[in-house]
């Protein structure tokens, strides 16, 4: 086995799955609704021949050649990140059987054609039988890929943040809350709440859209790599780092819904559209974790969209493309109606002080659902009831409940608390920020570049070469801390409120 013939099965492995991620892509924009379950056979064939050479016998015979020490030393700087990754896959997913694999993407298809009907009809009962077809196969793919983690769910964790456990997050998630708690107890005693009446004021898609996709330009998104386009729930997905696909959708009587959402996924794809492209056609032309990667996104949408300097100097631009909407709405005002924080039903809507609530809401549900024999038909109150005592409001329909997220559609158990771990890491990485580069002067002026650079040199440029735990270290000097979350939503939020 050559570094030559291990990188050409990893390049037909990839193009299987590029092929593979423009149907998913399609699927969600474009795609007849009648079509959804001939494409289900299409991706799950794709999905089965990529997963067939995964761990086929030229990989086998790679991850045993390469194990070898001496042999480990023929291979190049992107061999051996594409060979790490490789055999970390390898052992996973060795022993698990091709068919349950094709069943796995069969059934993900199938419920996420389920999910968006049931979605439109606020009706779980639409989509009940194929989220616990999904949920049956993940529990049955578990023994395959669990090693030595103390739970079954920490095994589903560990696939989207490498080394992360219950145990971990439910330390941070509790000081997290209570940070939280604490932030909007003083608020709702000692602050001065914003107006928000023009929030409201109609913007049309066309509008929000020429504003929003010159804004993502000017942070960096290169739209000559990537476009935008529309659907039920936003999101990015990266064929290569020269094909970046972004998603969004308009609410033309609210539009932070769409013009945030632009700005976020923009951050997912600005890492993928950084990473050195000497790592093509490998496993580590992708991001590190789901943690990191929402951190960069996280880092647009939230870091950079609660920036006040950012918002002056973007206002102007705002104001013209709504055509005279908010041109009696002083700057002053615009921006402090950004940060109101109120409870909140919908997740993606949801303020940046309340945010994390909806994360722990899902991962408590998630932990429930993969550790314990839940009645799917329980699933409804249990979210409710949850919502009920966290934020203190209770949905009173499907589509503002249980069915408003995408994820579980897809079999994405233990991707949720990657919002979380991003948020924090997006804090964590701006502080880090300030003592290289004067973060509020670059976002007064005409060039946004150097933040841009600050992030691909720290985390862009590694792509899946790095984990994220070293990348953190590296970054920031200190690994996780949720404590520069905390202090970051108490001086953005004190603010805004003016509270002394």
């Amino acid at each position: 086995m050559t570094e030559q013939e291990f990188l050409q099965e990893l390049k037909e492995i990839n193009l299987i799955n590029q092929a593979s991620t423009v149907l998913n892509w399609d699927s969600s924009t474009g795609m007849p609704d009648k079509a959804a379950e001939d494409r289900g056979e299409v991706e799950s064939y794709l999905a089965g021949l990529a997963f067939e050479k995964s761990v086929g016998p030229k990989i086998k015979e790679a991850v045993e050649y390469f194990s070898d020490e001496e042999h480990k030393k023929e291979l190049s700087e992107v061999g051996l990140a594409a060979f790490e990754l490789v055999k970390e896959d390898y052992e996973l997913n060795n022993a698990v059987p091709a068919d349950l694999m094709r069943d796995f993407s069969r059934a993900t298809s199938k419920a996420y054609s389920a999910w968006h009907k049931a979605r439109s009809a606020s009706d779980f009962s639409l989509y009940r039988d194929e989220l616990a077809e999904n949920i049956r196969i993940v529990k049955e793919l578990l023994p395959y890929w669990k090693k030595d983690e103390a739970t079954d769910y920490d095994v589903l964790l560990n696939k989207y943040e490498p080394k992360m456990t219950s145990e971990k997050l439910d330390k941070v998630f509790d000081q997290v809350r209570d940070g939280i708690m604490e932030i909007r107890e003083v608020l709702a005693k000692e602050g001065t709440e914003p107006n928000t009446d023009f929030l409201n004021r109609k913007m049309t898609e066309e509008q929000q859209r020429k504003f929003v996709k010159q804004v993502v330009a000017d942070l960096g998104f290169d739209f000559t790599r990537g476009r935008l386009d529309n659907t039920v729930h936003p999101y990015m997905t990266g064929i290569n780092n020269n094909d970046i696909r972004i998603t969004t959708r308009w609410d033309e009587e609210f539009f932070p819904a769409g013009v945030f959402g632009v700005i976020h996924e923009a951050g997912h794809g600005m890492y993928e559209q950084n990473i050195d492209s000497k790592y093509a056609y490998t496993p580590a032309l992708s991001g590190t974790s789901m943690g990191i990667h929402e951190s960069q996104s996280l880092f647009n949408e939230i870091i950079i969209g609660s920036n006040r300097e950012f918002w002056k100097k973007q206002y102007p631009f705002f104001q013209e493309c709504a055509e005279g909407t908010f041109d009696d709405i002083s700057f002053d005002d615009f921006y402090d109606s950004l940060k109101k924080t109120q409870a909140s039903l919908i997740r993606v809507d949801a303020d940046t002080l309340t945010y994390v609530l909806h994360i722990i809401i899902r991962y408590e549900i998630e932990k429930m659902i993969i550790n314990e024999d839940i009645n799917i038909d329980d699933l409804p109150q249990i979210w409710n009831d949850k919502y009920e005592e966290y934020l203190g409001i209770r949905p009173d329909n499907d589509a503002d409940g249980i069915l408003q997220d995408v994820h579980w559609s897809g079999a994405d158990f233990g991707y949720f608390p990657s919002y979380a771990l991003g948020y924090m890491y997006a804090a964590q990485l701006h502080n880090a920020m300030k003592n290289d580069i004067d973060v509020d002067g670059v976002l007064a002026s005409d060039d946004y570049s150097p933040i841009r650079k600050w992030s691909t040199e720290h985390i862009h440029q590694y792509g899946a070469s790095r984990k994220p735990n070293q990348l953190i270290m590296d970054a920031t000097g200190e690994e996780l801390n949720p404590q520069y979350l905390l202090d970051y939503l108490k001086e953005i939020y004190y603010s805004v409120y003016k509270v002394k």
